[in-house]
C-alpha cells in the first residue's frame, strides 16, 4: 500500500499517522476489504479487523479511545456474525469512511481477511478485464462478495468464496 495507488498511498498514510497498527497491536490488526486488492470505488471504507475477546470489550474499546483515531462519540454496534457477537465502529478519520470489526477469533482467520485473500487470488487469475467488471458492479451499488458471486455463478458467494 506504500507503494500503490494514490488511495492506497492515502490509506496507508493515515494508518502510519495514527499509528493504529502500533497503538492497537495486541490486538493483531489488518487492514482488509477493497483497497487493499485496488477493487475500491469512491467512498469505500477501509475495513480494519481485530481480534477481540468480548468478556474484554471495554478494554479494547479504551484502547481504541487512547489511540485518538477515534471519536468520541462514536456508536459501538454488537452485530451477530455467523452466531457469534461482535464489536463494530463505524466512523469517518481525515476523510476516510473507517470500520472497525472485532471478533473472538484470529484475525487471520475471520472471513473479510479470507474473503479479501481468495478474491485478490480470483483478480490475479482472472485480470485486469474482471477486475474493471468487479469495480462496475460496485459502482452500481453490488457488494463486494456479491458482484464476485454474479461473475464466477456461485450460488451463496460469502460461503462459496471461502472455498475457493
Amino acid at each position: 500500500m506504500k507503494t500503490g495507488n494514490d488511495r492506497q498511498r492515502r490509506a496507508y498514510e493515515l494508518l502510519v499517522k495514527h499509528r493504529v497498527f502500533e497503538k492497537l497491536k495486541d490486538y493483531s490488526p489488518i487492514l482488509a476489504g477493497t483497497i487493499p486488492i485496488e477493487i475500491d470505488i469512491e467512498g469505500s471504507d477501509l475495513d480494519l479487523i481485530f481480534e477481540v475477546d468480548l468478556k474484554f470489550e471495554k478494554d479494547f474499546l479504551d484502547d481504541l479511545m487512547v489511540s485518538r483515531c477515534i471519536p468520541h462519540d462514536v456508536k459501538v454496534e454488537y452485530p451477530i456474525v455467523n452466531g457469534e457477537k461482535c464489536i463494530t465502529l463505524n466512523f469517518m478519520l481525515e476523510g476516510f469512511p473507517i470500520e472497525i470489526f472485532g471478533q473472538n477469533k484470529p484475525t487471520t482467520l475471520q472471513n473479510a481477511y479470507l474473503h479479501m485473500i481468495a478474491e485478490h487470488k480470483i483478480l490475479q487469475e482472472r485480470g485486469e478485464g474482471f477486475k474493471h467488471k468487479i469495480i462496475e458492479l460496485k459502482k452500481q451499488g453490488i457488494k463486494t462478495e456479491p458482484a464476485f458471486g454474479i461473475l464466477l455463478s456461485l450460488e451463496n458467494p460469502y460461503e462459496d468464496l471461502l472455498k475457493l
